[in-house]
């Protein structure tokens, strides 16, 4: 059974930065989707950003591209989303998704595996 846990989220000033980690247990594939979501109060779910492990294809929201980073560290099994020049409008709820796929779905049912969340509040 998969398992994701986040950790990294907090109060960060606009213009700051943040990185937000996703420890992934119980992974027994090498090739395996994982990503980042995010749901700010009031609003559904939008993908923030993907990859696949062992491969080097990235794909990001538009509203996140330039300054979101995603990564991972396989002998960690660790994903990292690197957070920079961060906006009052990037305040939500992050989620780290996995699923047994080759795809970077930007649809949240795209993903069966997900991590209770962190929270990352950006003030103005």
């Amino acid at each position: 059974q998969v398992q994701l846990v986040e950790s990294g989220g907090g109060l960060v000033q606009a213009g700051g930065s943040r990185r937000l980690s996703c420890a992934v247990s119980g992974r027994t594939f090498a090739m395996f989707v994982m990503g980042w979501f995010r749901q700010a109060p009031g609003k559904e779910r939008e993908f923030v950003a993907a990859f696949i492990w062992g491969g080097t294809n990235t794909r990001y929201a538009e509203s996140v591209t330039g300054r979101f980073t995603i990564s991972g560290d396989n002998a960690k099994n660790t994903v990292y989303l690197q957070m920079n020049s961060l906006k009052p409008e990037d305040t939500a709820v992050y989620y780290c998704v996995a699923d047994y796929s080759l795809v970077m779905d930007t649809r949240p049912q795209g993903y069966k595996y997900w991590g209770q969340g962190t929270q990352v509040i950006v003030s103005s």
